[in-house]
C-alpha cells in the first residue's frame, strides 16, 4: 500500500496549476538546477553532497548512475539508504499531479538495494533493504526486504533474493582457491 496524501483541487484547473504556491519557485528552480546538474556529474561524491543540498537524504557509499532523475518539486521527500545503487536514467518521483488532485508520499529506499536502469519508483513506495529492482521496472507499491522485483508493474519474482558472494580473483583472473 502505497503512503500517499491527497489534496484536492480547488477551483478552475488541474493540480499542477499553482503550483508555485505549495513549493516556491526559486526553491523549485534551485532543485532543478542541482538535479539537472547531478543528472550529467560524473562524481559520485559531489552528486551526493548536491542531492542534500536539494534535501534528498543520501546515505554513506550511495551510488546514482548518470542521468538518474529525482524528484525536484519535492526532493525533501526522498531518502536512500547506505550503499544503494541508482541505475542509469532512473526516476523517483514523489508527488502525482492529477486532474483533480495532488497525492504527495515519501520514497524510501532501504540500504543495500539495487535499483536497474530506466526504472521509476512512484511516491508512498518503500523499498526494503538489501532488494533488486530489475531494468525498466515501475514501483508502484512497496517492495519487502530482500526481494527481487521487476516488470511493469513491478511484481515480486523471488522473496529472499540473495547476491551471491563474488569469489575475489587473483590478477591473471583466475578465481581463487587451494
Amino acid at each position: 500500500m502505497r503512503r500517499l496524501t491527497h489534496y484536492p483541487v480547488q477551483g478552475d484547473g488541474n493540480s499542477m496549476h499553482g503550483w508555485f504556491r505549495r513549493v516556491g519557485f526559486f526553491r523549485v528552480c534551485f532543485n532543478f538546477i542541482i538535479i539537472i546538474l547531478c543528472r550529467y556529474l560524473p562524481s559520485l561524491r559531489m552528486k551526493n553532497f548536491f542531492y542534500r543540498l536539494a534535501g534528498i537524504k543520501v546515505g554513506r557509499g550511495v551510488s546514482v548512475g548518470l542521468m538518474a532523475m529525482m524528484d525536484v518539486f519535492y526532493p525533501r521527500y526522498i531518502s536512500i539508504g547506505d550503499n544503494t545503487v541508482i541505475g542509469y536514467n532512473a526516476t523517483l518521483l514523489a508527488h502525482e499531479f492529477l486532474v483533480r488532485e495532488l497525492r504527495l508520499g515519501p520514497v524510501e529506499i532501504g540500504a543495500n538495494v539495487m535499483i536497474g536502469a530506466n526504472s521509476t519508483v512512484l511516491a508512498g513506495v518503500k523499498i526494503g533493504d538489501g532488494a533488486v529492482v530489475g531494468a525498466g521496472s515501475l514501483v508502484n507499491r512497496d517492495v519487502p526486504p530482500g526481494a527481487l522485483v521487476c516488470g511493469v508493474p513491478a511484481r515480486v519474482k523471488k522473496k529472499a533474493f540473495m547476491t551471491r558472494e563474488i569469489n575475489k580473483t587473483n590478477p591473471e583472473g583466475e578465481t581463487g582457491g587451494v
